[in-house]
C-alpha cells in the first residue's frame, strides 16, 4: 500500500512539473541556440555574433514603463558595451510590429534630460515563447504570456558565464550589468584570480592560494600581493 501511495505521489509531482517545466541553462553550459526575426533582420544566436561577448536581455512586454526605462539606460551605455566587445540582444514575446513601433518611439524620447538616442541593438521576436522557455525565462505567474526580466552573460565560446533574474516590478541596474561584464572579462584574461565582493575596475583581485611567484613577490619592499589571512589573499593587476 505504501509503495502504491508513493508512486502516485511521484506521478503527481511529475505531472505538475511537466505542465510548467522550464530548465534554466546553467553556468558553464553552452547557450541555447535559436534563429528568429529581429528588428535587424533574421538572427541566429549566438552564432551570428562570433567571438564577441553576448548579453541576452529579456523583458516582459513592450510599451511598459520599467522596460522602457531599462532599454533607454542600455542605449545610453551602448557605446561602452561596444568598447568591451559585447553585443546586447533584447528579447520578449511581443511581435515584430510592436518591437519596431516601441523602438521608434523610444528613439524619440529625451530621457533624464539626455539627447535622443538611436538604439543600435536588435529586438528579437519570441511570439511563440520558445526562446524564453529554452532559457527558463517564462514568468509562471503570467500563464505563459510574458517573460521575466532576465540577463544572460555569454562569453566568446558561447558558454554561459552568469545570469540574473529580476521580478517584473523592479528594473535592472545597467551599471551592475557593466560591472559584471568587466569582472568576467578581467577574470578570464588572468590566470589564478577571483573577484572579491563589490569589485570595480582598478580594484585588487583575489587569488585562491599563494603561488611560488606570489611568495617571491611578498619579499619585495612594496609587493603587489598582500593578505589578511591565509584564505583572503589580494593581488594588484595591471
Amino acid at each position: 500500500m505504501l509503495i502504491i501511495s508513493l508512486a502516485l505521489i511521484m506521478q503527481g509531482i511529475q505531472i505538475a512539473v511537466g505542465q510548467s517545466y522550464q530548465r534554466i541553462p546553467l553556468i558553464g553550459s553552452q547557450a541555447p541556440q535559436f534563429t528568429a526575426p529581429s528588428t535587424m533582420g533574421m538572427l541566429t544566436f549566438p552564432r551570428d555574433f562570433g567571438n564577441a561577448w553576448k548579453i541576452l536581455f529579456s523583458h516582459p512586454r513592450d510599451f511598459t514603463p520599467v522596460c522602457s526605462s531599462e532599454i533607454l539606460e542600455l542605449a545610453n551605455k551602448q557605446d561602452e558595451f561596444k568598447k568591451l566587445g559585447a553585443q546586447i540582444v533584447i528579447l520578449s514575446v511581443d511581435k515584430m510590429a510592436s518591437h519596431k513601433s516601441w523602438k521608434a518611439d523610444l528613439e524619440s524620447v529625451s530621457y533624464k534630460g539626455r539627447e535622443q538616442l538611436q538604439i543600435d541593438f536588435p529586438f528579437v521576436v519570441d511570439s511563440s515563447s520558445a526562446i524564453s522557455r529554452s532559457y527558463g525565462m517564462m514568468d509562471p505567474n503570467s500563464e505563459g504570456t510574458q517573460s521575466v526580466r532576465g540577463v544572460f552573460f555569454i562569453d566568446p565560446e558561447n558558454e554561459i558565464r552568469a545570469f540574473q533574474f529580476y521580478p517584473n516590478q523592479v528594473g535592472r541596474n545597467t551599471d551592475e550589468i557593466l560591472r559584471i561584464l568587466k569582472a568576467l572579462q578581467t577574470q578570464q584574461s588572468h590566470e589564478n584570480i577571483v573577484m572579491p565582493a563589490n569589485w570595480q575596475p582598478g580594484d585588487d583581485v583575489m587569488v585562491p592560494f599563494l603561488s611560488e611567484e606570489d611568495k617571491k613577490e611578498l619579499q619585495k619592499p612594496e609587493p603587489s600581493v598582500h593578505y589578511i589571512n591565509w584564505y583572503m589573499i589580494f593581488r594588484k593587476i595591471k
